[in-house]
């Protein structure tokens, strides 16, 4: 077997591995993301603004970072992951259909583009859950572990 062949076995038997590696770092992104709208102060309410929805635009803007906050770094560890790349959805989908499409494809930035990528990641993760490297899975074992494998009679 050729090093090449080697290397695509190994990537193939970790996939959960990177899969989990692009999680945390999705999971880590989203929450500097967060921390970069606190900093900007009301650019997050005036963008939200701009997108004229008719809702109160703090409570939009404040979703949008209690999500990118709190779901950020429950998914870069993998607590609650589901819930967490869920909660992603609404606001990844408002930013691509409300606040990127003006800017179209093939745009400089690629903004349009790269939010898609991240809403299909969470729309991932929302089905898959956490893998290996996740607090899910940690708890999931140490619950299996602590679950008796027979039945004690009762006396």
């Amino acid at each position: 077997m050729g090093s090449l062949e080697r290397l695509r076995h190994w990537l193939d038997s970790h996939r959960a591995v990177w899969l989990d590696l692009l999680r945390i770092y999705m999971g880590f992104a989203l929450f500097v993301k967060g921390v970069a709208f606190v900093r900007q102060g009301n650019y997050l309410v005036e963008t939200v603004r701009q997108t004229q929805l008719g809702l109160g635009e703090g409570l939009v803007a404040d979703y949008v970072l209690v999500a990118h906050l709190a779901g950020g770094a429950l998914l870069c560890v993998g607590l609650f992951t589901r819930f967490a790349a869920a909660i992603q959805i609404p606001v990844l989908a408002g930013a691509a259909f409300l606040v990127h499409r003006t800017e179209g494809f093939f745009a400089p930035a690629m903004t349009l583009e790269f939010t898609l990528l991240v809403l299909a990641l969470l729309i991932l993760f929302t089905a898959a859950g956490g893998g290996p490297l996740s607090v899910d899975a940690w708890l999931r074992r140490r619950h299996a572990s602590n679950v008796p494998t027979t039945a004690t009679p009762a006396r």
